[in-house]
């Protein structure tokens, strides 16, 4: 069995329109949601065998987080650029390069690919996997490389508004 946690970054600030896309930080709600939603996953007895997560600031910040709450060092996040701006194409063929040897990965990512990648799966359709939003995808195989459609599904979809007003 493989599980895949599709996560979207921590809400941003747009407050400093000098910065650039790749380098903007988390907001006030981003930083109260993103440890609030790692210590979720934890209580539900989620552990990842490994952490990937796009460079941008926003993504790599929200993915520190989760690593703390899990006990995973900062050093093990396996930062991937191909995750930023991809389409869900290419996100997939990213997956299906991950190592046999680990069974539950979490990925720290952008929409609108994280969305479009997650609906490739049987499930409810997600019209948008909102900041902090967590996809869960199971598959009954042995090597990531078989990763499709056809043998993905989507087990669970927790948000912050779940649990937030």
């Amino acid at each position: 069995m493989k599980k895949l946690f599709l996560i979207r970054h921590g809400k941003s600030s747009w407050a400093n329109p000098d910065l650039q896309d790749f380098d903007r930080p988390l907001n006030k709600r981003g930083s109260r949601d993103v440890p609030f939603m790692a210590k979720m996953l934890v209580g539900k007895g989620v552990k990842p065998d490994q952490i990937v997560t796009s460079p941008a600031n926003r993504a790599i910040t929200t993915a520190k987080q989760f690593a703390v709450e899990q006990g995973i060092r900062h050093e093990d996040l396996v930062i991937k650029h191909e995750i930023y701006e991809a389409y869900p194409e290419s996100l997939l063929a990213l997956i299906r390069q991950f190592s046999d040897e680990v069974h539950t990965v979490f990925m720290f990512g952008h929409n609108p690919g994280f969305t479009y990648l997650a609906n490739m799966f049987d499930g409810d359709y997600i019209v948008n996997i909102p900041t902090c939003g967590i996809v869960e995808i199971n598959s009954d195989i042995k090597k990531w490389q078989e990763l499709s459609s056809e043998n993905g599904k989507i087990a669970n979809f927790y948000f912050p508004k779940q649990y937030f007003s």
